[in-house]
């Protein structure tokens, strides 16, 4: 009988903890790669109870506390370094395939030293390239030294999956053909999309994203507040977590459209999210860098029209720009405004029509056949 390979996957930010594409990547990922294989997630111990437990067919190690993602807007040095530190623990765990999520990057350091040790291949997924301009504008005079840790941390792997084809090709540009890289994007549960059922709270624009500055919902509020000045007493529902959220209440306060804008905070459950987004007419997607746009994705099956912007490290412009009802803007609030209100008449001029299914290329980013790829690549 031929043993399952055992998969170390490594990453600090899991589902249902923390909210944001990666963690779904992985939460769906794993329990598909775990038909194949024994799957082992090394992650911060974001549960009460013991270090290592099973959450359906996937084991969870806890190598570090709970400790903050964030101080203040940033991302901690703190936790990253700990966490880093911490992987040092997979050169003594079994392991066939070792996996690592890019971000903070810290561990791919230590993680090269166990997979040097241990005499098997590193494979990093790679979500996005920021590069030394973003760094600068992140961190200021600590960008030059973050980017060069940015620069250095894509040597370490052996092999890279990346998560659009346009990450590929920046990955390409600073490595060559030193290291293989494959492109495996992020998917959808389809089933679960087409099982959801409209929030009855309905709303003209829907979100749902990490708060944070770079994904820029201070620009829809203020577009938002455009379309009132106006005239067009627009509502928004803002679904998610992040280091933003007091800033951002503040602002629609300040703007005078708190009544318009509804936060949600709560939202954990992936039907619940394809429910949200069924009850927006339009989702409105202002973020400045994505290495992909998986809420973009889910928006699209879900049959809702896309409004996103043109920002050069916005990567999902390029999925809004292959569907039928997807709207691209120049990165500016009066644009952003512009757009929405004309994805917005358009659906009113849909009125009473059959309600629109989506893209038909939706299909081709189920979470089965993104995790046949892999598996195809690493085990097959």
């Amino acid at each position: 009988m031929t043993r399952r390979p055992i998969v170390a996957l490594v990453t600090d930010a899991i589902h249902p903890y923390s909210f944001g594409g990666r963690e779904i990547r992985y939460h769906e990922l794993s329990r598909l790669l775990a038909l194949q294989a024994d799957v082992h997630m090394y992650t911060m111990r974001w549960w009460d109870g013991p270090r290592v437990m099973r959450d359906g067919p996937v084991t969870l190690h806890g190598i570090t506390p709970r400790l903050r993602l964030y101080r203040g807007r940033r991302r901690s040095f703190r936790q990253a370094t700990l966490f880093a530190l911490a992987c040092l623990v997979l050169l003594v765990r079994p392991f066939d395939v070792l996996k690592v999520d890019h971000i903070p990057q810290f561990q791919l350091f230590t993680l090269r030293l166990v997979a040097m040790v241990r005499r098997k291949p590193l494979i990093a997924t790679w979500h996005e390239v920021w590069g030394p301009k973003y760094w600068q504008d992140y961190l200021g005079w600590g960008g030059r030294l973050a980017w060069w840790v940015e620069l250095w941390s894509m040597r370490m792997p052996h092999q890279i999956i990346a998560a659009s084809p346009q990450t590929a090709e920046r990955l390409t540009r600073h490595l060559g053909d030193r290291t293989p890289i494959m492109v495996a994007p992020n998917g959808i549960d389809l089933q679960a999309v087409r099982n959801a059922v409209p929030d009855p709270d309905t709303t003209d624009l829907v979100v749902v994203t990490r708060l944070m500055v770079h994904k820029r919902l201070d620009m829809l509020l203020d577009a938002v507040a455009l379309l009132h000045a106006e005239g067009r007493p627009v509502t928004c529902r803002v679904i998610g977590t992040g280091p933003e959220e007091e800033e951002l209440h503040a602002q629609a306060g300040r703007l005078g459209i708190a009544h318009a804008v509804d936060f949600r905070h709560d939202v954990r459950e992936q039907k619940d999210v394809y429910s949200l987004i069924k009850a927006g007419r339009v989702f409105a997607f202002p973020s400045e860098r994505e290495g992909f746009g998986i809420a973009v994705l889910e928006a699209l099956a879900c049959g809702v029209p896309v409004v996103t912007t043109s920002a050069p490290d916005n990567l999902a412009q390029h999925l809004v720009v292959r569907s039928q009802r997807g709207l691209v803007s120049e990165h500016t609030p009066a644009a952003l405004a512009l757009a929405i209100g004309t994805a917005l008449a358009a659906q009113d001029a849909l009125d009473g029509e059959d309600p629109w299914l989506g893209d038909p290329w939706i299909g081709d980013y189920s979470w089965d056949a993104i995790a046949s790829r892999i598996s195809r690549r690493f085990w097959a």
